[in-house]
């Protein structure tokens, strides 16, 4: 018998239908003698639809008080559709308990709309698990030290499905989803894209930091932190095919690097569309000037991505860095109204018409040359490099948004990804 989590996400669990498909699923498993815990995403278009409402009666200024309203309101979609699924598990003559994720607890910070798990109580979920049911808790939510509800932020449900089967020190974490697996770069974009039977925790880390939308980034650091086994596959096979064959699909994410794994330079592309350059130029080019622009920013919550401190002229020095489009507002008043003021800034330039694109690999590490290919790959597309940033086993650039798709293309053939195995 086996520890096994399942997550479901919004379009799995989009209508009845889909939900008693996923119960036949989840009801398979159990069948087969393995202890089951499901964490399943509200229904797909439901959290839109609550805080489409909550925007239209928000005030002018927000404050941490409607936050938290925002958390109370957003986490019922994950309510519903948890009770719903054991609804539809007691039909299929399982034995199935819903929880919040208050009554579990999932035990968070109080980072509203962007709260960390800090811990998991696991006895009341083990104690229904030695008594024969299905156990379905909430994803995305949990409780801060206050009592109060809080959201994991968008994607929060993958999060807490592995955080789950990391706490409970499960057998296998399973992200049913949409898609049947991790590719080589969005299939949307390139259709030549191949699904990666395999693909490195490391690897898999990157892709999901740059801009890959198959699994939230900080489930992938909580199933790198804590070992925990995890497999992507899709939700719309059928329910009933066979068990063995399932486990087997997919694409898994391990922890374990093999020659072939080393032999294949780049393993994917991933691209970003969701983010925005700001730039801070005459600024004194002098020691202190990076904490002096970017404390400000990382004080009011904001995460910055590339960054670039140009060559020093006549003592001056142009700062430019990327946030996230959603933040990017936030930023540029930031700057122009308190840092700019406060270090002599000339000016405070934003551009949200930009992309990233990266390569990634961890066959980057014994092969040299993969940089100029790629920079060779986007030249002789007609494409411009603004920023650069690199790490062991990816490199990214940020290029001018109308670009993004060619360059994707060119980048998936130059390194051999069209190619079948």
């Amino acid at each position: 018998m086996a520890l096994i989590v399942h997550k479901y996400g919004g379009t799995s669990m989009g209508s009845p239908e889909r939900i008693r498909n996923v119960a036949k699923r989840v009801a398979k498993w159990a069948r087969a003698g393995h202890q089951m815990v499901v964490v399943p995403s509200a229904m797909s278009g439901e959290t839109n639809r609550l805080l489409g409402l909550a925007s239209e009666l928000a005030p002018s200024s927000a404050k941490s008080s409607y936050y938290r309203e925002l958390d109370m309101l957003a986490a019922t979609g994950e309510q519903a559709s948890s009770a719903l699924l054991a609804i539809a598990l007691q039909s299929e003559g399982m034995d199935a308990i819903s929880y919040a994720g208050w009554q579990v607890p999932v035990r968070t910070d109080s980072a509203f709309t962007k709260a960390r798990i800090e811990s998991i109580d696991d006895a009341r979920v083990r104690k229904d698990l030695n008594a024969g049911r299905v156990v379905i808790i909430t994803g995305f939510q949990g409780i801060d030290p206050e009592g109060h509800v809080t959201t994991l932020g968008r994607g929060g449900s993958d999060t807490s499905a592995v955080a789950v089967a990391a706490a409970m020190k499960a057998d296998e974490c399973l992200i049913y989803t949409d898609v049947d697996g991790v590719y080589t770069t969005d299939p949307r974009v390139v259709s030549a894209a191949k699904r990666l039977g395999t693909v490195s925790f490391e690897e898999m880390l990157e892709m999901a930091s740059l801009g890959s939308k198959v699994l939230q980034i900080r489930s992938v650091e909580f199933a790198g932190k804590y070992k925990v086994p995890m497999r992507v596959l899709s939700s719309f096979t059928p329910w009933d095919i066979d068990l063995a064959e399932e486990a087997k699909s997919g694409t898994l994410i391990t922890f374990e690097e093999d020659e072939k794994m080393e032999k294949a330079v780049v393993s994917g592309i991933a691209f970003n569309r969701g983010e925005a350059k700001i730039s801070v130029l005459g600024v004194p080019d002098t020691p202190g000037i990076a904490a002096g622009i970017l404390g400000p920013v990382a004080d009011a919550n904001i995460e910055v991505d590339v960054i670039i401190q140009n060559i020093s002229k006549d003592g001056k020095t142009d700062f430019s860095f990327t946030v996230n489009q959603g933040d990017y507002q936030r930023a540029l008043e930031l700057l122009r109204d308190k840092v700019a003021p406060e270090l002599g800034a000339s000016e405070v330039v934003g551009n949200t018409n930009i992309a990233k694109v990266s390569i990634v690999g961890i066959g980057m590490r014994s092969h040299v040359g993969v940089a100029s290919t790629m920079f060779r790959a986007l030249s002789q597309e007609g494409v411009n490099i603004q920023m650069i940033s690199t790490s062991e086993i990816k490199t990214s650039v940020v290029i001018d948004e109308k670009y993004l798709e060619l360059a994707v293309r060119a980048l998936h053939t130059a390194f051999g990804l069209d190619k079948s195995e």
